[in-house]
């Protein structure tokens, strides 16, 4: 019998721990989501709102999103890229990346690395590496306070051993020379 009690509070309770969540949820709130630059103030959340807010540097305040400033999108070309395009559109002969004329497969090599650098300096990956350097740079600036603290906390320790060690000289000499009354 007691058994029995023990299983039918444990469900009950069971059953109460998943309604309350479940109870919680169907109140409607409404999400405000902003993003607030610099120290612009947070609007408070109500009772029906929940404010959340994420905040960007002052210098992003009238800059167009990060998403959107980087886009492959072929109308975002830049106008000197496109008319770059359409001079070596018929190009034949030496270091035109072409089967027609003589030498035209000698320009592959030169267009392919081309196209190279332009994907990675499009792609962000040398931002990377300014943010190793710059990363290295501010852990670096700190070596030189770090060693000499370090420095100085040897050298006061150095300092401290020397007195106990002539401070123990001094009690061992005037220990075995004993008092001249005696």
């Amino acid at each position: 019998m007691m058994k029995r009690l023990i299983a039918a509070s444990f469900a009950a309770t069971t059953l109460l721990a998943w309604t309350a969540p479940a109870a919680a949820q169907d109140k409607d709130y409404r999400v405000n989501q902003l993003i607030i630059y610099g120290d612009d103030q947070c609007p408070q959340s109500t009772a029906n709102e929940i404010t959340v807010c994420a905040r960007k540097a002052e210098s992003e305040r009238f800059r167009i999103p990060e998403d959107l400033r980087t886009s492959s999108d072929p109308a975002n070309k830049a106008w000197t890229e496109r008319v770059l395009a359409y001079e070596t559109v018929g190009a034949t002969g030496i270091n035109s990346c072409s089967p027609v004329g003589m030498g035209g497969e000698l320009g592959c090599t030169q267009r392919l690395l081309a196209a190279a650098r332009g994907e990675k300096k499009e792609s962000g990956a040398d931002r990377f590496g300014e943010l190793i350097a710059k990363a290295r740079e501010e852990r670096l600036s700190t070596v030189d306070a770090d060693a000499a603290e370090e420095q100085a906390r040897v050298e006061q320790a150095e300092k401290e051993y020397a007195e106990r060690k002539a401070a123990q000289e001094a009690a061992t000499q005037h220990q075995g020379h004993g008092d001249p009354a005696e």
